[in-house]
């Protein structure tokens, strides 16, 4: 599945709830779903600075393509990362690091998000295309 493709599927899973209070709670169960990242990853250093709770992202390379692994102690903000995870992780780190993300605005996550938490979503995105750009050698 392409990373246009994991969009798209995104896009239509949340085009079949009427309001976002649905939208939300379909967030939250995303978040339920996250597998759990290592506890020992649980560190300051894979803390995403910017966000309202704390969220931790891990990410390894193999096969040329990044997988990311996260947890949060919010539990909408674990489905936020989780969805994030869902379009980036299994792609290269070019494809991570050049991604536009267009799901976010098409399924209005980013204007139904308080300031805060848009502002973690925003720092998440960064950081995973970050992590990208630092692993563009060993794609």
């Amino acid at each position: 599945m392409t990373l246009e493709d994991k969009q798209q599927e995104i896009i239509q899973e949340f085009e079949m709830f009427d309001d976002w209070m649905a939208k939300y709670e379909y967030i939250i169960d995303l978040g339920k779903e996250l597998p759990l990242i290592d506890k020992n990853k649980k560190t300051n250093d894979r803390l995403i600075r910017g966000c309202q709770s704390n969220v931790w992202l891990d990410s390894t390379v193999v096969d040329g393509k990044l997988i990311f692994t996260a947890d949060a102690d919010a539990i909408i903000t674990k489905g936020i990362i989780g969805l994030l995870i869902r379009v980036l992780s299994n792609e290269t780190p070019e494809s991570v690091a050049k991604a536009d993300l267009h799901f976010i605005n098409t399924i209005g996550l980013h204007e139904h998000l308080s300031p805060t938490r848009a502002n973690g979503l925003l720092s998440m995105v960064q950081k995973m295309k970050m992590t990208a750009l630092l692993n563009l050698d060993k794609a």
